[in-house]
């Protein structure tokens, strides 16, 4: 026997399983497909350079070259970002002539971000956070 500490020391002496609670999450939780779907996404939005994006386009439908100089990013590179967010769905686009206009694909997403940023404010100040849920941004989920 180790009289070194393991993980199993650090939990309680008895161990309560609530079977009925277990059941019941475990009926709740989504499908598998659906877990790795939306831990993509999240992938998707664990990158600074594709969240700026993500963050510059809740101001409205933008450009490539608009995009890029707003968030300080080369057109190849805003390019190669938008694709793989069309490919989640994350971002559509819409042709005028040559040129394509990209906007957030749907409130949800708008809501994600919004949400994400409440919590970021919040989780630094928490009065403050409070004070700033009542005054959303203009176009936002919560206005």
């Amino acid at each position: 026997m180790s009289t070194g500490s393991s993980d199993a020391d650090a939990d309680c002496g008895i161990r309560v399983v609530d079977a009925d609670r277990v059941a019941s999450v475990r009926a709740a939780l989504p499908a598998e497909e659906r877990v790795t779907e939306a831990s993509e996404v999240f992938s998707l939005l664990g990158d600074p350079g594709r969240l700026k994006l993500l963050v510059a386009l809740l101001e409205g439908e933008m450009c490539v070259c608009d995009l890029a100089a707003a968030c300080g990013q080369g057109e190849s590179a805003v390019s190669h970002q938008l694709r793989l967010l069309r490919a989640h769905r994350v971002v559509t686009a819409r042709r005028s002539g040559r040129m394509a206009y990209y906007r957030l694909a749907d409130a949800h997403v708008r809501l994600l971000l919004d949400v994400t940023l409440a919590h970021l404010d919040h989780a630094r100040d928490p009065e403050a956070g409070s004070a700033a849920s009542g005054s959303a941004r203009p176009g936002s989920a919560a206005s």
